[in-house]
């Protein structure tokens, strides 16, 4: 069974990108089918995956609109080992073409309900606002990721995603739960951090992954390049904590890490 994770921040610059595909190339590198959606108009996780967003012939924005379907449009990640559905700004337009359409808050779920038994896992890359297409994100997954920075307006920007994800489960996808949260960019050494991870660990208690993202250049470095930091920099500290990330999602899952022949 497809495992759909849509990973989710209505706070922007949590490392939210970095993470869909970080954990994409180590599911990858762990032998798993793994798809990433990117439902972000800015379409960082599809340049930070090796595609030219600039050159699509067809994008999630035709998906959505059922110009095209996800099986035609998806392409493979010439660094990352995965696949895409891929996005640029075209998609920002969906949002008002979809406004008086059948089942908009649905489409994304039937689309990728077509290639489910394709991949192990598919991660959806939403953009950083409550809007239809985060909508789109949240009534398509199974479970819920959500990065966030161990600073002052974290916990409260939380109890806001917490709310929105409870409306989404009551009108929309009553299967919809939080799968983890990801404590990102952590700097062991600054007290306020160390506080409000406490604080997570507190109220979420096993929700809380036992990985943390701390800080690295090399993270940061890596999209630029095209590559996701396991291919950038495999040593660096940054690629080694998406990997045991990776490791401990599959954990829950109960998945193994047998590896599969290529879907595309």
């Amino acid at each position: 069974m497809s495992r759909v994770l849509a990973v989710t921040n209505q706070k922007g610059g949590v490392g939210k990108t970095t993470t869909v595909v970080n954990i994409a190339a180590s599911l990858a590198e762990l032998g798993q089918r793994a798809l990433l959606v990117d439902l972000d108009p800015q379409g960082n996780a599809t340049t930070g995956s090796g595609i030219d967003k600039s050159g699509l012939r067809h994008s999630v924005y035709h998906v959505l609109l059922e110009q095209a379907s996800a099986r035609d449009t998806r392409l493979r990640s010439p660094s990352g080992g995965y696949d895409v559905l891929p996005a640029n700004r075209e998609l920002a337009g969906a949002e008002v073409e979809l406004v008086d359409g059948e089942q908009r808050e649905h489409r994304l779920k039937h689309a990728i309900e077509t290639v489910l038994s394709d991949y192990d896992v598919i991660l959806i890359d939403c953009p950083p606002a409550l809007n239809l297409l985060t909508i789109n994100g949240l009534s398509a997954a199974w479970r819920v990721l959500i990065p966030m920075q161990c600073e002052y307006y974290a916990l409260e920007g939380l109890s806001d995603l917490v709310q929105t994800i409870r409306r989404v489960r009551g009108h929309l996808n009553p299967d919809l739960e939080i799968e983890g949260l990801l404590r990102t960019m952590l700097d062991p050494r600054n007290a306020l951090a160390q506080q409000v991870s406490a604080q997570l660990e507190q109220h979420f208690g096993a929700k809380v992954y036992r990985t943390a993202i701390p800080r690295n250049v090399r993270l940061a470095e890596a999209p630029s390049h095209g590559q996701p930091a396991l291919k950038y920099d495999p040593s660096s500290k940054g690629a080694q904590a998406y990997l045991q990330l990776t490791r401990e999602i599959l954990e829950r899952f109960g998945a193994s890490t047998v590896q599969h022949a290529s879907s595309t």
